[in-house]
């Protein structure tokens, strides 16, 4: 429950009890992004880039602490090291100093006539300013992959970063056939540092609308729309004096913020849309940014490799089951199906679905991906059915229900922030924590959220200070009722140019406490989807488990 106050109030804290779930972090090994090698012995100066114009109001990320953010100054010490990212040696002040996605290349090493199947190839990516100058530092971030479009096949490989320009790739070899080798530059290293500066600032990105309504002079109604964002840290206010009504989540204690309106008191907000967004690029960011610099694929070795078949065994037959490992790469498509290395996976036929989901009620919440997946249960389920519950079919909640079977499916958006541009009444956006701790829980309980790409607006801190809540949920929710399922679905490629954002939020979410990991945007990378909503037929791989 949200209550208003016209008063400031500080983010509470809140404390968890013990759990290693954020350890998972630096274990983590998201087959469809580079995880990067640290070397703390190397002395790197601070990159500064230019100031942006419109200069941020504030940035109380800096000032937030472990303590605030509801965590171990111990566990955020580890979150840091896991989300570090190698940084340039000098200021740059030319586009030319940047990396180049026409001068890098990239070249199969050591090449052989042929192989067999289960055998890896090396990979070295060289990366060149617009000068053609070999880069002296590293943090690009490159995406790797072997594919063969005949076969509707392709497999993920991890990019290590050599910190001096170079990087290196070992690609598997997972089919019988041909394949090449694909690379492309996602970001430059100075684009990162860009997405980094503004990612730990405060200044709003994102702003949204308030609707506040209530009752006017003869038996009319009055309707006043005002600004409001979000409140982070003590002095986190995005408008400054006392300009704004706070309305503060009692059990998150999550403060939102809106301009007051001049006839109504605060307690009458109800509605909320997302509003623009605000570019705080300067000029020379802004060329940094620029399309035909950013996810865009580089030159390199295009020869044939040749895969004969072999007759070691490859992938695994285990059951899926909570707390599996995750290789590098994880998995790979064949013929447009996707295969775990992780676990024994399965195509199920519309009948497997329901029979799978017989007495089960799911809890989807999250975004739009999540509501993506009611809309797949619709098609694919037989005889379920979508009630009215008289809301927008895009802002939810929604409801289906299939008698035959006992099957319930629910789906609800996350509460604020949230950048959908349709009106929605204030009382259904729920943050997740809260709406898992009203679940009982059970074996006829399965639970899936999803929790990213309305966020990569917002400081880090305020990320990991969500995903604490929301572990401390599961937790609680575990421990009344083991046998409830938890899966946490990653986020989409949320766009292209704030994929390394959607990266780092990868590893802030913890694996360990949860049945299941569903590594959306690796899946996406691997199969060539560059979008947030990705299309219906991708979706089968999301729901192979066995």
């Amino acid at each position: 429950m949200v209550t208003p106050s016209e008063k400031k109030s500080n983010a509470p804290v809140c404390r968890l009890r013990p759990c290693a779930l954020l350890q998972a972090c630096l274990l983590w090994t998201l087959f469809c992004l580079a995880i990067w090698a640290l070397n703390g012995g190397i002395h790197i100066k601070q990159f500064q880039p230019p100031r942006p114009k419109p200069v941020p109001r504030n940035n109380s990320s800096s000032i937030i602490s472990a303590f605030d953010m509801g965590i171990s100054d111990e566990e955020w010490q580890r979150l840091q090291k896991a989300i570090d990212w190698p940084i340039p040696d000098q200021e740059i002040t030319h586009l030319s100093q940047s990396t180049s996605p026409v001068h890098s290349t990239f070249s199969i090493v050591g090449l052989k006539e042929s192989y067999k199947v289960g055998e890896k190839i090396s990979v070295i990516i060289t990366a060149r300013d617009h000068n053609k100058n070999l880069k002296r530092y590293g943090g690009d971030y490159f995406k790797a992959k072997l594919f063969n479009a005949k076969l509707k096949a392709s497999v993920y490989g991890e990019v290590v970063d050599h910190r001096n320009g170079t990087y290196s790739v070992a690609l598997l070899l997972p089919w019988e056939g041909q394949a090449q080798v694909f690379v492309r530059l996602e970001h430059s290293s100075e684009v990162v540092q860009i997405l980094k500066k503004y990612r730990e600032s405060s200044f709003p990105r994102t702003h949204f609308s308030g609707y506040f309504e209530g009752p006017g002079p003869n038996k009319t109604r009055i309707l006043e729309v005002v600004e409001c964002n979000l409140k982070w840290g003590a002095d986190g206010s995005w408008r400054k004096g006392d300009c704004c009504c706070e309305h503060k989540d009692i059990k998150t204690g999550t403060v939102w913020q809106c301009e007051r309106p001049k006839k109504l008191s605060c307690d009458k907000l109800v509605r909320h849309s997302g509003g623009r967004l605000e570019n705080p690029l300067n000029l020379f960011e802004q060329q940094l940014f620029t399309q035909n610099l950013t996810n865009v694929a580089i030159k390199g070795d295009k020869k044939i490799i040749n895969i004969l078949p072999s007759t070691a065994p490859i992938g695994t037959m285990e059951k899926c089951r909570s707390g599996m490992t995750t290789p590098v790469p994880a998995g790979f498509y064949l013929n447009d199906v996707w295969k775990s290395f992780v676990c024994n996976t399965r195509q199920f036929s519309p009948a497997q679905m329901a029979n799978c989901l017989k007495n089960k009620i799911v809890y989807l919440m999250g975004d739009s991906t999540t509501r993506q997946w009611f809309e797949f249960l619709e098609i694919k389920v037989p005889g379920i059915k979508r009630m009215d519950l008289h809301t927008h079919p895009g802002g939810g909640p929604l409801m289906a229900v299939e008698l035959k079977n006992n099957i319930i499916v629910h789906w609800r958006v996350h509460g604020v922030p949230l950048r959908f541009g349709k009106v929605m009444p204030i009382t259904d956006l729920h943050y997740i924590s809260n709406d898992i701790d009203e679940i009982a829980g059970g074996a006829h309980a399965v639970v899936v959220f999803t929790y990213c790409a309305h966020l990569v607006f917002h400081p880090i801190t305020f990320y990991v200070y969500e995903v604490a809540k929301i572990r401390q949920s599961v937790v609680e929710l575990l421990s009344r009722a083991p046998e409830t399922t938890v899966v946490i679905k990653s986020g989409n490629t949320a766009g292209l140019k704030v994929c390394w954002i959607c990266k780092v939020e990868y590893k802030i979410h913890p694996e360990d406490c949860y049945e299941g990991f569903i590594k959306a945007g690796a899946l996406a990378h691997v199969y060539s989807i560059f979008c947030h909503h990705t299309e219906p037929s991708s979706y089968d791989c999301h729901f192979t488990m066995d």
